[in-house]
């Protein structure tokens, strides 16, 4: 094979792999669109539940954590990772947020399979699950994930606290503390809410709403940053390939030049001996 055989291939091959980025690109910025509408309903959804926590805990006060939150209670924490690569540094700094923390010991509940493999070696990985890629996927997530923790809570141990570290929609690293639920500094009213339920009750179904509400929240926002990451990963790429392309075509054009170059040499002496010949 000529050395233009072979960069002409090279071209072919790095044309269909610019095909490829460009198509995981478009998925990207679908995603990153359809997540801006779920976030912007998922969080009037979030604050009106945590409006009616804070106001039941605020007249309720023996349903709420500790001063400080528990702090030396059964903790599981969620890590929110990403399922797919091309996303940069994503999971790695998920990574870095863990070994931040400071010095505890949580149960870790790991979600997102590239981030499990950065952490298969980590003694405090309970168990780890598929991560969604696409908003659809979220409450299927959602649904083993809560199997996870109630089996968790069935166990010698049961938890107490229930953290979760993942990146916020603009790209950061947030850590939060869903669960024991906080009331607000000073209540809303001055009276305590007139409940239909008996308070027990009343707060185990708001508490498994408001998981039920800002744990997808939280998967989205993630989601939002990886697609983001990945977005802007992808056009890094398709510009260095731009490059390289048009690069390859360079030298393409150069050696066909010399080809034809060649052609016109052989033709010429070709000419010239049968004239030659024919003196």
């Amino acid at each position: 094979m000529s050395r233009r055989a072979e960069i002409e291939q090279r071209l072919r091959r790095l044309d269909e792999i610019a095909d490829i980025m460009t198509a995981m690109k478009t998925l990207a910025l679908i995603e990153t669109r359809k997540f801006n509408r779920f976030m912007a309903n998922q969080q009037r959804l979030i604050e009106n539940i945590e409006a009616a926590s804070s106001d039941f805990l605020a007249f309720h006060p023996a349903f709420r954590g500790g001063s400080e939150q528990g702090a030396g209670d059964p903790h599981v924490l969620i890590l929110i990772g990403s399922e797919r690569g091309f996303c940069g540094d994503f999971n790695e700094t998920i990574v870095a947020a863990l070994a931040a923390l400071p010095a505890v010991r949580p149960r870790l509940v790991v979600v997102g399979r590239r981030l499990a493999a950065k952490l298969q070696n980590h003694p405090d990985v309970e168990i780890w699950l598929d991560g969604p890629n696409v908003a659809e996927e979220v409450r299927p997530v959602l649904d083993k994930l809560m199997t996870v923790l109630h089996r968790l809570q069935r166990e010698s141990a049961p938890w107490r606290r229930l953290g979760v570290v993942a990146h916020d929609s603009e790209g950061g690293i947030a850590s939060h503390i869903l669960l024991p639920m906080m009331p607000a500094k000073e209540p809303v009213f001055a009276y305590p809410p007139r409940l239909n339920l008996n308070p027990d009750l009343f707060f185990a179904e708001l508490t498994e709403h408001y998981l039920f509400a800002k744990l997808p929240g939280l998967f989205y926002a993630s989601l939002m940053a990886e697609n983001r990451r990945r977005l802007e990963h992808m056009e890094n790429a398709l510009r260095r390939m731009d490059i390289k392309i048009e690069d390859l075509r360079r030298k393409s054009n150069a050696l066909r030049q010399e080809e034809i170059v060649e052609e016109i040499e052989i033709i010429l002496l070709s000419a010239e001996s049968l004239l030659s010949n024919q003196s």
